[in-house]
C-alpha cells in the first residue's frame, strides 16, 4: 500500500522515525565476506546521516574500510502487527578525520555521554536509500527517500 505523502512530508516522517531510535543493525561486506553488528547512533536529521563509533579492527569495521557500502536496518521490537514500523537502508560509510571528526564525536557524545571515554574512531553513515515500512499508516504501507546528491 503506497501512502499520499508529500517526498517533504515522507523525508520528515521517516526522519522523525529514526530520530526516536538509537540502535541500527549494521551489514558490512567485501568480496565473499559479508558481518553484521548492531551499533548505537546518533542522527544528523539535516545531512541524513548515522554517527557511530566503532573500531575499525572489528570484523565489521575492517569490511567497511576495504568497502564503504552498507546496509541497515532500524526498527523497534514490537508483537502487534498494526504497529510494526521499520526502517531498511543502503549507504556509504567512512571514519572521520580532524575537525570533522571532533565535532561529529560531541554530537554523538551529547546523545551517549557514556561514550566520552571511548577511544574509537568516529564514523559517518550517509543514507543513500531508505525504505519505511510503517503499519501505523495502514498496513503494508511503503514509504521511500533517496538521496538527490
Amino acid at each position: 500500500m503506497e501512502t499520499a505523502m508529500t517526498p517533504e512530508q515522507t523525508l520528515k516522517h521517516i526522519q522523525r522515525y529514526i530520530a526516536r531510535q538509537h540502535v541500527f543493525s549494521l551489514f558490512a561486506h567485501h568480496n565473499n565476506d559479508i558481518w553484521p553488528a548492531s551499533c548505537y547512533y546518533a542522527f544528523d536529521a539535516k545531512t541524513m546521516c548515522l554517527i557511530l563509533m566503532t573500531d575499525p579492527n572489528s570484523k565489521h569495521g575492517q569490511l567497511m574500510v576495504a568497502n564503504p557500502q552498507v546496509a541497515g536496518t532500524i526498527s523497534a521490537q514490537t508483537k502487534a502487527v498494526n504497529t510494526i514500523q521499520g526502517i531498511q537502508f543502503t549507504g556509504e560509510i567512512k571514519i572521520l578525520e580532524s575537525e570533522e571528526a571532533q565535532l561529529a564525536r560531541s554530537f554523538y557524545c551529547r546523545r551517549f555521554p557514556v561514550a566520552i571515554a571511548a577511544k574509537l574512531p568516529v564514523w559517518l553513515l550517509h543514507l543513500q536509500n531508505v525504505k519505511m515500512v510503517d503499519n501505523k499508516l495502514g498496513f503494508g504501507t511503503k514509504l521511500y527517500w533517496e538521496c538527490q546528491i
